[in-house]
């Protein structure tokens, strides 16, 4: 299937690793050119380098940009990046997170809003600045990478669920604004995914594990795929290749959804 997105300019903030590294290289792969954004020069590069392997044999090529995207100018910073390497920016993608278990008494005041700053200030400054030019040229594509913790609370991870609530309902606001511009405006909601942020050593993983009670990091991996109906917790690619499906041509008479991608885990029909 052609997805219609060579030659597109893209942008995907998160992308060192996990769900967004894999979003840039399937987009990649698919002809596009892709902003890498993340705050971390190293890992950026590395997932660019692997971005840019996908895509050399369709045109695809891929830019990076060190930054933190809770600063009060990274959407004019991003938007100025894109333009100037690519002339345009047609797709963004806000995909930049972070997330840590403990229970709803243990969150300080700053933590709630640092996820506030990411996961609803970020993205807001990012499609505040990214949409008007997408308007105005009557095509774009928004995907805000959400989780199905924002529809179903997870009391393990309090702060995070209240603020990708807040990220489903501003995807909304925008999508509603929008659509009759062409920009269509969509989110996604992972559920866990079998990524750095689960894997890597003080992951989730780790704190699932010692906050469960498992014996292993094994039996606490095993424990929570057994919680999806799929039995198993997601690959980053799975969870890449909805978003950019969502990027494309093909994704034309959808605005506004918030996809469940979680192997079935939130059990709703809406």
């Amino acid at each position: 299937m052609d997805l219609g997105l060579r030659g597109r300019a893209c942008l995907v903030t998160g992308a060192s690793r996990g769900i967004g590294g894999e979003t840039a290289r399937l987009l990649c792969a698919e002809g596009a050119s892709v902003l890498l954004v993340a705050r971390n020069e190293e890992r950026l590069a590395a997932a660019a380098e692997e971005a840019s392997k996908a895509g050399a044999e369709v045109g695809g090529r891929a830019e990076t940009l060190a930054l933190d995207v809770t600063a009060e100018d990274a959407g004019e910073r991003m938007l100025g990046a894109a333009e100037k390497s690519f002339g345009a920016l047609d797709v963004l993608v806000n995909n930049a997170g972070t997330a840590q278990w403990r229970d709803l008494d243990d969150v300080p005041d700053e933590d709630w809003r640092a996820q506030y700053e990411l996961n609803v200030m970020a993205p807001l400054r990012a499609m505040r600045t990214a949409i008007p030019p997408m308007a105005a040229r009557g095509w774009g594509r928004v995907v805000n990478v959400c989780s199905t913790a924002g529809k179903r609370p997870s009391a393990a991870m309090p702060e995070y669920s209240v603020a990708k609530a807040a990220e489903l309902s501003l995807s909304r606001l925008f999508a509603d604004r929008h659509a009759g511009d062409g920009v269509l405006v969509n989110a996604i909601c992972p559920g866990p995914v079998e990524s750095e942020m689960w894997m890597e050593p003080g992951g989730l993983l780790d704190q699932s594990h010692r906050m469960s009670g498992a014996e292993s990091r094994e039996e606490a991996l095993a424990t929570a795929g057994s919680k999806r109906p799929i039995g198993r917790l997601a690959q980053a690619e799975e969870i890449a290749a909805a978003i950019v499906f969502l990027c494309s041509e093909r994704a034309s008479y959808v605005s506004g959804a918030a996809w469940s991608v979680d192997g079935g885990t939130v059990q709703v029909i809406i």
